[in-house]
């Protein structure tokens, strides 16, 4: 099932505005990128060089699965490491 293109848009634009207010009211340390990630979590970098880590549980949100594929199509990066299989 497909989420309409327009929603899909809406829903991205909101958490960028989350994204960055979160990012204006705390002062990130650097991370050490070699961390063990909690159990029941995956790790997503950025081409910045940034970590995120996730409940395995948005794996299975239509939502996430869209940005993860939009995402894939439009940088299309070489993985290094570990992948979801």
């Amino acid at each position: 099932m497909m989420i309409n293109p327009k929603k899909l848009i809406k829903m991205a634009r909101k958490w960028q505005r989350v994204a960055a207010l979160r990012r204006k009211r705390i002062s990130l340390p650097k991370v050490d990128t070699s961390a063990v990630t909690d159990k029941g979590h995956f790790v997503v970098y950025t081409t910045d060089g940034r970590r995120f880590t996730f409940p395995i549980s948005y794996l299975s949100n239509l939502f996430f699965q869209q940005l993860l594929r939009m995402s894939k199509e439009e940088f299309s990066l070489p993985s290094i490491g570990p992948r979801l299989c």
